[in-house]
């Protein structure tokens, strides 16, 4: 009697084991609740990775107004609550030509909703433009 039943217990562990793993994924996969207050630790900030590829063209005394212009946005702009910047020296050869780092942190997604509009932000990124060949950002919340 009990290999009876036995297609029907494997059938009813394999499909509670399907459901936990749609459910496990789900939950991994669902970016719109990264974002939610409730999911942010409260110590976390929001940081935004900037990476530029700038054009050979592009001279070093351009390249410094550029970097200058960057570093004053913290000045100018109250929400950058903290602010930091680098050139590339990774041994690794992987950085596809990107040769400077801006890292600018905000304590809300609001900050940044501020900040990237601002008039003092799209004037850093008029002058720059003409400059830069490629960039890459990336935002993320800190854990």
């Amino acid at each position: 009697m009990k290999t009876k039943h036995l297609p029907y217990v494997l059938f009813f562990v394999l499909a509670l084991g399907i459901s936990f793993s749609v459910a496990t994924m789900e939950k991994r996969t669902d970016t719109s609740k990264t974002n939610t207050s409730e999911m942010i630790p409260k110590d976390s900030v929001l940081r935004h990775v900037v990476l530029f590829k700038f054009t050979e063209e592009t001279s070093a005394s351009k390249l410094t107004e550029i970097e200058t212009a960057f570093s004053q946005l913290p000045s100018k702009i109250k929400e950058i609550q903290d602010y930091e910047w680098g050139l590339n020296n990774s041994p690794e050869g992987l950085e596809k030509g990107f040769t400077h780092c801006f890292f600018v942190t905000f304590k809300t997604e609001e900050a940044r909703a501020i900040y990237l509009p601002h008039p003092d932000h799209k004037a850093f990124v008029e002058l720059a433009s003409p400059y830069i060949e490629d960039v890459l950002v990336v935002d993320y919340w800190t854990n």
